[in-house]
């Protein structure tokens, strides 16, 4: 991989753990840091390396950033997700397609590779809801899955059409401790961790027996470097790999939980809308193609995620409240 990085929407749930990864990986001042949110103070101090600030419905400021820092490689990860997007569709167009389509022209002019991460979302009701294949219907109902789906082509298509090196994966819900979540449908799979340590108790917004794969955030990291590092004459697809970590339901996920917290209690308040998304989404992936093309193997399963997660979430609650008591 070409390694002078920018990472757009470094800020969010996927960058903020991606890129100290790539720092440790490449070396600190390799990797630009970008948002449209400005850093904190307290952020600022902690960051230990390069962050401007960027607005990638910009294209300018995108040009002037790649410029400026020579980079090679941008990790683009500006989007808005599955809810969110279906209470803003016309923003959702504008911010997950736009964005797009302006780094991919930058990335044309100026020689770049692009990471560009899919979701689970680019699927539909129309999609084979079991072991769903690399390549199949996608018909989504979501904003936010039609966007993922027309972006899945535009990157094709500019690596066709312009030789531009657009890599991407389909990533499955995503589960971390290291930013809150965003206002996704698989979001339940990390309140409920929040929920468990400070409350011992989680109403969950989907039913108990909504099934659907997932992927631990350390996984999900790996995947984007390890899709950018493969070997580009093994990729057959290159753009939009299904990818996966693990499977469960919302009540699998809770029995786990009170393994380690026995006196957690779970009930059940189903949101409409998010449950419809969930209903629209495959059960299961194959990520067989990812497997043979770059080698893909995740390193957790359900009860590893679920104790490395309480573990490290509660000593980060701990740390806060010591913070917030200073």
């Amino acid at each position: 991989m070409k390694t002078k990085i920018l990472v757009t929407g470094a800020l969010g749930q996927i960058g903020s753990e991606l890129v100290p990864a790539l720092r440790e990986r490449y070396g600190a001042d390799q990797v630009v840091a970008s948002d449209i949110r400005m850093m904190s103070r307290e952020e600022l101090l902690r960051a230990d390396g390069p962050f401007d600030f960027l607005d990638c419905t910009n294209q300018r400021q995108i040009q002037e950033v790649v410029q400026r820092h020579q980079v090679q490689t941008i990790y683009h990860l500006v989007a808005l997700l599955s809810a969110v997007g279906e209470s803003k569709p016309q923003v959702a167009w504008d911010v997950n397609m736009g964005s797009l389509y302006r780094v991919l022209e930058v990335a044309r002019v100026n020689g770049c590779a692009v990471f560009v991460p899919s979701s689970i979302g680019a699927f539909g009701p129309g999609t084979p809801q079991d072991h769903t294949p690399q390549d199949t219907i996608q018909r989504p109902s979501t904003i936010y899955g039609v966007t993922k789906v027309a972006g899945e082509l535009l990157c094709d298509y500019y690596h066709h059409r312009f030789d531009v090196d657009a890599r991407g994966v389909r990533f499955p819900g995503i589960i971390s401790y290291g930013a809150p979540p965003g206002g996704g449908t698989t979001d339940y799979a990390v309140e409920i961790f929040w929920e468990a340590i400070r409350h011992r108790h989680y109403t969950c917004f989907l039913k108990p027996d909504t099934r659907l794969d997932m992927m631990y955030m350390p996984d999900a990291v790996k995947a984007a470097i390890d899709v950018m590092e493969a070997d580009p004459a093994r990729l057959v697809h290159r753009n939009s790999f299904n990818v996966t970590g693990m499977n469960f339901t919302p009540r699998e996920l809770g029995a786990e939980i009170c393994k380690h917290i026995p006196d957690f209690k779970m009930e059940y308040r189903i949101d409409p809308v998010r449950q419809e998304i969930a209903d629209s989404w495959p059960n299961s992936l194959d990520d067989s193609a990812a497997r043979r093309e770059w080698g893909w193997n995740p390193r957790y399963d359900l009860p590893a995620m679920v104790r490395d997660m309480l573990e490290n979430l509660e000593k980060k609650l701990a740390a806060e409240e010591v913070h917030h008591a200073n």
